[in-house]
Protein backbone atom coordinates (compact mmCIF):
# COMPACT_ATOMS: atom_id res chain seq x y z
CA UNK A 1 0.00 0.00 0.00
CA UNK A 2 1.23 3.25 -0.68
CA UNK A 3 1.92 6.15 1.29
CA UNK A 4 -0.68 8.35 -0.31
CA UNK A 5 -3.18 5.21 0.24
CA UNK A 6 -2.77 5.64 3.44
CA UNK A 7 -2.84 9.34 4.20
CA UNK A 8 -5.87 9.40 2.14
CA UNK A 9 -7.35 6.58 4.44
CA UNK A 10 -6.09 8.42 7.96
CA UNK A 11 -7.90 11.20 6.64
CA UNK A 12 -11.37 9.77 6.74
CA UNK A 13 -11.54 8.86 2.57
CA UNK A 14 -12.95 4.79 2.06
CA UNK A 15 -9.81 3.05 0.45
CA UNK A 16 -10.55 1.79 -2.72
CA UNK A 17 -11.32 -1.94 -3.83
CA UNK A 18 -8.02 -2.92 -3.79
CA UNK A 19 -7.08 -1.27 -1.11
CA UNK A 20 -9.34 -2.48 1.25
CA UNK A 21 -8.76 -6.15 -0.23
CA UNK A 22 -5.24 -5.44 1.24
CA UNK A 23 -6.27 -4.22 4.93
CA UNK A 24 -8.51 -7.34 4.78
CA UNK A 25 -5.43 -9.89 4.00
CA UNK A 26 -3.59 -8.34 6.86
CA UNK A 27 -6.61 -8.82 8.98
CA UNK A 28 -6.72 -11.85 8.31
CA UNK A 29 -2.93 -13.27 9.18
CA UNK A 30 -2.93 -11.01 12.34
CA UNK A 31 -6.52 -12.79 13.37
CA UNK A 32 -4.54 -16.17 12.46
CA UNK A 33 -0.90 -15.34 13.93
CA UNK A 34 -3.10 -14.24 17.21
CA UNK A 35 -4.05 -18.24 17.44
CA UNK A 36 -0.82 -19.06 17.68
CA UNK A 37 1.24 -16.25 19.10
CA UNK A 38 0.18 -13.99 21.95
CA UNK A 39 -1.02 -10.42 20.43
CA UNK A 40 1.47 -8.05 21.60
CA UNK A 41 4.07 -10.08 20.11
CA UNK A 42 2.26 -10.00 16.99
CA UNK A 43 3.91 -6.18 15.85
CA UNK A 44 7.17 -6.40 17.27
CA UNK A 45 7.72 -9.97 15.57
CA UNK A 46 6.21 -8.18 12.30
CA UNK A 47 9.04 -6.12 11.94
CA UNK A 48 12.36 -8.48 13.06
CA UNK A 49 14.69 -10.06 10.11
CA UNK A 50 13.10 -13.57 10.06
CA UNK A 51 15.62 -16.72 9.26
CA UNK A 52 12.36 -18.43 8.07
CA UNK A 53 11.91 -15.67 5.14
CA UNK A 54 15.65 -15.34 4.27
CA UNK A 55 16.23 -12.97 6.48
CA UNK A 56 13.36 -10.45 5.36
CA UNK A 57 11.20 -9.24 7.71
CA UNK A 58 7.65 -10.56 7.86
CA UNK A 59 6.25 -7.01 6.99
CA UNK A 60 8.69 -7.40 3.98
CA UNK A 61 7.35 -10.82 2.71
CA UNK A 62 3.78 -9.23 3.24
CA UNK A 63 4.89 -6.01 1.14
CA UNK A 64 6.78 -8.32 -1.95
CA UNK A 65 3.08 -9.93 -2.24
CA UNK A 66 4.16 -13.38 -0.68
CA UNK A 67 1.96 -13.45 2.18
CA UNK A 68 1.75 -17.28 1.41
CA UNK A 69 5.35 -17.55 3.24
CA UNK A 70 3.34 -16.02 6.11
CA UNK A 71 0.56 -18.37 6.12
CA UNK A 72 2.98 -21.75 5.50
CA UNK A 73 4.55 -20.40 8.84
CA UNK A 74 1.14 -20.16 10.61
CA UNK A 75 -0.12 -23.74 8.84
CA UNK A 76 3.18 -25.30 11.00
CA UNK A 77 2.39 -23.21 13.77
CA UNK A 78 -0.85 -24.29 14.14
CA UNK A 79 -0.65 -28.11 13.60
CA UNK A 80 3.20 -28.22 15.60
CA UNK A 81 4.75 -29.87 12.02
CA UNK A 82 8.57 -29.22 12.14
CA UNK A 83 9.18 -27.14 8.89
Amino acid sequence: MSTRNLASIESGKPPSAAVARQLKELQRVVDALSEVVQQDAIGPWMEQPNDAFDGLKPIEVIERGEVDRIWQMIFYLRSGIAS
